[in-house]
């Protein structure tokens, strides 16, 4: 496909709670079925707490236009339709749920599902190592990339959430200690990945990646991401479910790499205050507030490490 047009160079803070088989396991115990109508509505609930800390966040003075909100449709469609006709970015995930392997959720339907949705970007989880399983990997590549010509050729950004997972190899090399794999090797096997994708045809407007301590490996990501003249693609940093303190590192170099638009942390901000209601240990009223206290520390977080850059 033609890159004219590809990316987007604004900020974007992303408040994801697409989360479906973690969420479904981790507040209500659901594994191996799907959930009855009572439950669906319960989690349901659950996203909306989510929705209304991000509007709280808004109100607080996070910008709108900064702003976005990934859910899924399953238990989020509602969120998705009220949050468009309010002005807000969305982004809408189009993958199986806690699949090692890309597929589409809802099959050759996956047009019907983001027509419906209308949100600003379609949005792929992958799980992929460009030393790991090459049928998988030939797989999604395919899917991949019908995915990317569908989006573009019909109005939507791409927005591709990438993970790296070490094969068993790698993990031995690095004694299995995750912490070496991510400084150690998986920076490289980033950016491998990221030009095989975009070799096949796979043109991500704005690449959603593991965060980094090391600031260079930080600018190969940007690197691979604007090659070829892609000089407008963006990238965000996620969060994957680390600890405040790790969050806070990657988003710090990552606020002071040029390239580098954003954030997308879900868990780290959400996860806990919900756990608490649940609990009963704080009202509905005070985890909304937790949510948008949270999201907003780390968007001044990240502002003020870029400013800081700025001033050197």
């Amino acid at each position: 496909m033609s890159i004219a047009g590809l990316g987007y160079s604004k900020g974007l803070f992303v408040l994801p709670f697409d989360h479906r088989s973690s969420f479904e396991r981790g507040l209500l115990g659901i594994s191996g079925r799907q959930p009855d109508s009572g439950e669906v509505e319960q989690l349901s609930a659950y996203k909306r707490i989510i929705y209304e800390g991000l509007l709280e966040a808004l109100s607080n003075g996070v910008p709108k236009e900064s702003a976005a909100m990934l859910v899924d449709q399953k238990y989020g469609a509602r969120l998705l339709a009220e949050a468009n006709a309010l002005g807000i970015v969305t982004c809408a995930p189009v993958e199986k749920s806690g699949q090692s392997e890309f597929d589409f959720e809802y099959g050759d339907d996956f047009r019907q599902h983001i027509e419906k949705a209308a949100p600003t970007f379609t949005k792929a989880l992958v799980r992929y190592n460009p030393e790991g399983d090459a049928t998988a990997n030939e797989n999604q590549r395919r899917r991949l990339a019908t995915l990317s010509d569908y989006a573009h050729s019909n109005g939507y950004k791409f927005m591709f959430e990438l993970l790296v997972p070490a094969t068993e190899s790698q993990a031995e090399a690095v004694a299995q200690d995750i912490q070496a794999y991510d400084l150690k090797l998986r920076p490289e096997l980033t950016t491998r990945t990221m030009a095989e994708l975009q070799d096949v045809g796979v043109e991500p407007d704005v690449w959603k990646l593991e965060g980094t301590e090391d600031p260079e490996a930080a600018r190969s990501f940007v690197a691979q991401a604007r090659a070829g003249g892609r000089t407008d693609v963006g990238l965000i940093i996620l969060g994957r479910g680390e600890n405040d303190e790790r969050v806070r590192e990657w988003l710090s170099i990552g606020a002071k790499t040029d390239g580098v638009v954003g954030f997308a942390v879900g868990r780290t901000v959400f996860w806990q205050p919900l756990v608490d209601h649940k609990e009963g240990l704080i009202s509905r009223t005070d985890a909304v507030g937790r949510i948008a206290e949270k999201y907003q520390g780390l968007y001044e977080l990240f502002l003020d490490a870029r400013a800081q850059a700025a001033a050197v």
